[in-house]
């Protein structure tokens, strides 16, 4: 990441560069991406053919924009993906505060130094990743945080209050050719709100009496809950009126969404064990995202709070986690996922969900229902019309099979023995593929014990649990 060489405007003069607004670099770049079919944000799932169209449109029409959801639909991420968008490399006046541009300098320093050095003004380069500003917006943010205020240590060293260069910027000039966000919008005070009409329509800022004209080139995005962005919410109308778009986020709308988005968040891949990365099977990763999207859903959760989705990558995290403790236990080498694990995710996730008042107390009751109810769903969507009966009929003759946090993956197989409909399982739980060695023999009994807990779930099999360990029998 080397940035141009270029140090003064006479050789960026020379260069040929041409100077681009913001908006018009998003735009322009944004243009390129798509006729290339290039992803225009990349890394972001569910919203092709929903929300990224509007975004995209908002972006081409030179739009600051609002994106409207509950937490956890990604509203963060899709905005710091903007960045991408701009030019990799912008030149500034060197030193200056706020990124002016050599060509068109707006604060009272850099106009100086280039009335004064002409062509020998220096020049510096910011990267992309230099050129995005973010605030939480909190209930104690101030107008100095957003905007500006006196800088008392300027005013000591000599200059007299009526010097510009008193004031020090807050993070909103500071972004000056960049892209502001302002996470949860209505939590602002509404005199800060205030303080932001300006800087949306006529680009100017006041700070303390003093009337800079700085013509800030920003490109302004804002999250916010759409139960707070209305009339009745904690917003001020003529704020709303600045933006040019408002766009609604959502959770994934298709499981096969979920998946991907839970398979791409989650961190389950460390390397500062003893132990090879843990392996959460395919099968398990749709039971987890079956089983947000059950939370999601259900009539005992605040459907006002939502369920966002790192209550899916969280659950996923933890049982990776719960493999990895007990192939340290029984001293595996390869640590895979196995329905044991599980439970493990309920107490972990139950600090993401809201519940209403009447079913306060309940949580891990309603909790631990969904959560059959997504590896019943599971079992069904990959075990439709298969013939699971002569798995069944091991135990006919009075086997039973122990499973828990203390039984290895080769030890779960040796109690059943060879398993007839193996194979079959194989191509319908992990059609991927299943590795080799110690990872086949973990992903097996990973299949076989998911087979097992289904055959319980359809009452086709007895189960006693008794905390550590499970015990399947006819």
């Amino acid at each position: 990441m080397t940035n141009p060489a270029i140090a003064t405007l006479g050789e960026l003069r020379a260069s040929g560069h041409v100077h681009r607004s913001v908006k018009t670099e998003i735009r322009q770049n944004l243009l390129t991406r798509l006729a290339s079919g290039e992803p225009s944000f990349p890394g972001i799932v569910g919203f092709d053919e929903t929300v990224l169209p509007e975004v995209e449109r908002a972006l081409l029409a030179g739009h600051d924009m609002v994106l409207l959801g509950e937490r956890g639909q990604g509203k963060t991420r899709l905005i710091r993906t903007m960045q991408g968008l701009l030019d990799e490399w912008t030149p500034v006046v060197a030193g200056c505060e706020i990124n002016d541009h050599p060509y068109a300098p707006i604060c009272h320093r850099c106009q100086q130094i280039v009335a004064t050095d002409g062509d020998l003004t220096p020049v510096a380069w910011k990267h992309r990743s230099e050129r995005f500003g973010e605030k939480l917006a909190t209930p104690d943010t101030s107008v100095g945080d957003l905007i500006g205020d006196i800088d008392p240590i300027k005013v000591a060293q000599g200059r007299t209050l009526g010097d510009p260069e008193t004031v020090h910027y807050g993070l909103v000039p500071r972004t000056n050719r960049g892209i502001f966000a302002i996470n949860e919008l209505p939590d602002l005070a509404e005199r800060i709100q205030v303080a932001l009409l300006n800087v949306l329509e006529e680009r100017d800022i006041q700070v303390r009496g003093y009337q800079l004209r700085l013509p800030l080139d920003l490109l302004v995005v804002a999250s916010a809950n759409p139960e707070d962005y209305t009339n009745r919410g904690r917003i001020i109308t003529p704020l709303k009126d600045r933006f040019g778009a408002e766009v609604r986020t959502h959770y994934p709308l298709e499981l096969a969404d979920e998946l991907h988005l839970v398979a791409q968040e989650a961190a389950v891949l460390w390397s500062d064990t003893a132990h090879a990365a843990p392996l959460v099977p395919s099968h398990l990763l749709e039971v987890v995202a079956r089983f947000a999207r059950n939370v999601r859903d259900a009539p005992q959760v605040d459907q006002r709070s939502g369920v966002s989705a790192r209550f899916a990558i969280s659950a996923i995290e933890t049982l990776a986690a719960a493999a990895v403790r007990r192939a340290a236990v029984v001293h595996e080498d390869v640590a895979v996922a196995r329905v044991c694990d599980l439970p493990t995710i309920v107490p972990a996730s139950r600090g993401k969900v809201e519940f209403d008042d009447a079913d306060e107390g309940r949580e891990f009751e309603v909790l631990e229902h969904l959560l059959r109810r997504a590896v019943v769903e599971t079992y069904r969507s990959r075990l439709a019309g298969l013939d699971l009966r002569p798995l069944q009929e091991r135990f006919e003759g009075g086997l039973t099979v122990t499973t828990g946090d203390t039984v290895a993956a080769g030890e779960l197989l040796s109690q059943i023995g060879p398993v007839p409909v193996l194979s079959s399982l194989l191509d319908r739980l992990e059609p991927d593929g299943v590795g080799e060695g110690p990872t086949a023999i973990g992903v097996a009994a990973s299949v076989v014990e998911f087979a097992l807990e289904g055959l319980y779930l359809n009452r086709r099999l007895a189960k006693d649990t008794d905390g550590a360990r499970t015990v399947y029998g006819a």
